[in-house]
């Protein structure tokens, strides 16, 4: 960590994650983001658990975190209290005593990439993924600013463009483009130039000057351009321009670098994943071939359909229901496998703290992770028949 590196606030640590996962991707249903805790206070130290219950909250006191960053959810309805007699009023009491915050990355962090499923994918080997389903929304819609200003005054506009919030993409600001050209106008009675007279022809090397910004920012954007701006009457456009796939979405669906049976296939998610109750579920012939891999962390039935459009051979994830299975087989769709809910999820977490840890280091932050190691899967014990 550099020498100049400082504590960053619970707000800090916030902003880089919603950075990362950001609510405006999470399905409609969902509640995500910050529980609780004061934004204003110091954090040095983060935990990553899939589940916030009681005795991952205790993990989290005993480790020293300042903040606990769940995948699920305490709260995905409304509440009228949070009293402690009540399972989830005491998560909440115990962590406002321990002064620790809590905060919700869900299906943000699912639709994210990457996200969820990119980590199960990856630790399995599948490669080349692209989504299952595209992100429905378009969670910042941007405009694109075409701007004709003076060859001396280009980079001074960047600058001003880019303070009221333009030119950033992804992880780059004050992006721009600038092309020259040739400017040409004439003052009429009434104008007071920049450059030229009343009622002559003047003709100014300029620059064509491209931006991007989010429509949010349109108004400020705009304000800053015409403050900046040399001219009385600059010529400038603004583009509403038309989402474009990202790589966010739900699932993943890639390849493997070697094609495997069903059996091995299994086996190795089974070495992979962290070890649960329920153990790994297939559904195919054993020694079907296996080279397209579709993934979705958490219950996934509802993509049945886009793994079969995508030409999986096999489906991994969670909460398959008879139902639903048992048709996908009899209408020819892919291998199935299930695992446990908490075990696919899980596989998250590392990713996540590192990534973490990576944005804050290059913030300037002093910040250290933790992965909680507690099994919070709800089952506990298997019995089989021989």
């Amino acid at each position: 960590m550099p020498d100049a590196a400082r504590t960053p606030t619970l707000a800090d640590v916030v902003a880089l994650l919603h950075h990362r996962y950001d609510p405006r991707t999470a399905d409609t249903w969902d509640r995500v983001g910050l529980v609780c805790g004061d934004p204003a206070e110091p954090v040095e130290q983060v935990m990553f658990a899939v589940d916030p219950v009681a005795v991952v909250v205790d993990e989290a006191v005993a480790d020293g975190a300042a903040l606990l960053v769940t995948h699920h959810p305490l709260f995905l309805s409304g509440v009228h209290g949070v009293a402690a007699d009540s399972g989830k009023g005491r998560v909440v009491h115990r962590l406002v005593r321990a002064g620790i915050g809590l905060l919700a990355a869900h299906t943000n962090a699912d639709n994210a990439r990457p996200g969820v499923s990119d980590a199960i994918a990856g630790a399995l080997g599948v490669v080349g993924t692209v989504p299952l389903e595209g992100l429905d929304c378009e969670p910042a819609a941007m405009d694109k600013y075409v701007v004709f200003v003076p060859e001396a005054d280009t980079e001074a506009l960047i600058d001003a463009l880019a303070a009221a919030g333009a030119g950033q993409i992804g992880d780059y600001d004050r992006a721009a483009f600038a092309a020259p050209g040739t400017g040409t106008f004439r003052p009429l009675a009434g104008a007071n130039p920049h450059i030229g007279a009343v009622g002559r022809i003047e003709h100014v090397a300029e620059s064509m000057l491209q931006m991007v910004a989010p429509r949010s920012r349109r108004a400020s954007v705009v304000t800053a351009l015409r403050a900046a701006h040399p001219y009385e009457e600059p010529a400038f456009d603004v583009i509403e321009l038309a989402p474009v796939p990202d790589g966010r979405g739900g699932g993943r669906i890639g390849e493997l670098a070697d094609p495997l049976p069903l059996r091995a296939f299994a086996d190795l998610v089974a070495r992979t994943l962290p070890a649960t109750a329920q153990g790994v579920r297939v559904a195919g012939d054993p020694d079907r071939e296996v080279r397209r891999v579709a993934v979705c962390g958490g219950s996934g039935d509802s993509m049945l359909g886009a793994a079969t459009a995508a030409g999986a051979d096999v489906y991994l994830t969670s909460d398959l229901r008879h139902h639903r299975a048992s048709e996908h087989l009899e209408e020819g769709g892919c291998a199935l496998v299930d695992v446990a809910h908490w075990a696919a999820e899980w596989m998250w977490l590392p990713q996540a703290a590192r990534l973490l840890e990576q944005d804050a280091a290059a913030a300037g932050f002093a910040l250290s992770t933790t992965v909680s190691t507690t099994v919070t899967d709800p089952w506990t014990f298997h019995v089989g028949r021989p």
